[in-house]
């Protein structure tokens, strides 16, 4: 059974940081898919950043990208996403899921089987 577990969320001031790990455990082989989504108030969810564990493929939306970094630790199986630059249009709650995917370094939800519970990262201007 694989599980997703989120960390690191908070609360800070525009032009702060924030780090999210996503721990994943049940997968026995990496080559799988791990992607942070976000969904703020009354929006629809978003496809922030997505590795490909196996080869270390990694994609960012437009919106992050030169903001946001994508790390992974293969011995703990964890993805990290670093987060600089925040923005308070960065606030959302994050979303980590796995999975087998469908097109390569896809955001598209359905290729994603597996989901975290979610972690909250609010920036106040």
């Amino acid at each position: 059974q694989v599980q997703l577990v989120e960390s690191g969320g908070g609360e800070v001031q525009a032009g702060g940081s924030l780090r999210l790990s996503c721990a994943a455990t049940g997968y026995t082989y990496s080559n799988y898919y791990l992607a942070w989504f976000r969904q703020a108030p009354g929006k629809e969810r978003e496809g922030v950043a997505v590795i490909y564990r196996s080869g270390g493929n990694i994609r960012y939306a437009d919106s992050v990208k030169d903001r946001f970094t994508l790390s992974q630790d293969n011995p703990k199986a964890t993805v990290y996403l670093q987060m600089n630059s925040l923005k308070p249009e960065d606030s959302a709650m994050y979303y980590c899921a796995a999975g087998y995917g469908g097109g390569w370094l896809s955001f598209r939800e359905a290729d994603f089987r597996y989901w975290g519970r979610g972690t909250q990262v609010t920036v106040s201007s």
